[in-house]
């Protein structure tokens, strides 16, 4: 058995077709067959159904895909592991930061890491915060930002922030004035809401099923002042983060609090459990720990 033979194996997993996978892998589809076939006599085991028309992985070949990943990420690791050695220097990393987080907290974090670590390469991602949970699992980014809770067997965490959600409506919508509000007096409103793939979308949605509707949007953006500002136009209600609304003008908008315990927004640090983390990244981790405490 060999990291090639468990490569060829995953990806074969994830296609579930032999035709797609060697065109991935860039090689030729009976070379492929062979070496799965050769694997799975190594290890005594029936890793994949051919029998009928459609490929399945059977439950014994979902038990070595689980590992096969473990075992990837290790060589993995070792290979970055042994490059910075080589090179005699901290490395790099990857940092995704969702849109609406980026320009509330780290631009200013972000310049003072690089002024007191100039060696670390750093590489910045902007994706949705659920969308970035997957990017961490494939190993896509190292380290990201990501709103609470994420699955805690699956990531290492470490919390940062704690605000509300608020709503935002015009300054002469029915429930202006109120100081506080529940999810229900917002039944028959215009949602306007980050797009899927925001864990803010989630959160939101979540709470109306809850409070015994589902919302009706008006329409989706990845742009929190877009959504901010339509609000104020009287097109809908906007639930934004306390910490975004504070930055605006709003002068012209009534914010009001909502009584909910989901509407939270708490972020944190994650990052794969047992996954290699560079120097450079392992002093990012630390760096803003510090700034947030």
């Amino acid at each position: 058995m060999d990291i090639k033979q468990l490569r060829f194996f995953l990806e074969v997993c994830k296609e579930l077709s032999f035709s797609r996978a060697s065109e991935k892998l860039h090689i030729s589809q009976p070379a492929l067959s062979k070496t799965i076939h050769q694997l799975e006599e190594e290890i005594g085991l029936r890793l994949l159904d051919r029998s009928t028309r459609h490929l399945f992985v059977t439950k014994e070949g979902e038990i070595i895909r689980q590992h096969a990943r473990k075992v990837l990420r290790s060589a993995e690791d070792l290979w970055h592991e042994a490059e910075e050695i080589k090179l005699h220097k901290k490395g790099s990393f990857t940092f995704g930061l969702p849109p609406v987080i980026g320009s509330s907290f780290f631009p200013e974090i972000i310049a003072d890491f690089r002024r007191f670590y100039p060696e670390a390469g750093m590489r910045i991602v902007e994706e949705g915060a659920k969308i970035m949970e997957q990017s961490l699992l494939e190993g896509n980014i190292d380290v990201g930002v990501a709103i609470l809770p994420v699955d805690e067997e699956q990531f290492e965490i470490r919390q940062i922030i704690d605000r509300k959600i608020l709503a935002v409506t015009s300054a002469d919508h029915p429930l202006a004035g109120c100081e506080s509000i529940q999810m229900r007096d917002l039944k028959h409103e215009s949602f306007l809401m980050f797009q899927q793939g925001f864990a803010l979308y989630d959160r939101v949605f979540e709470s109306c099923i809850q409070a015994g509707f589902e919302p009706g949007i008006l329409y989706e953006s990845s742009q929190w002042d877009f959504l901010f500002e339509s609000a104020i136009a009287g097109l809908g209600v906007a639930l934004l983060p306390e910490t975004v609304v504070h930055k605006a003008d709003t002068r012209n908008v009534s914010v009001l609090a909502v009584d909910d315990d989901l509407l939270h927004w708490r972020l944190a640090l994650i990052w794969r459990k047992q996954s290699y983390q560079t120097q450079a990244a392992q002093a990012w981790i630390a760096f803003v720990e510090e700034a947030f405490a």
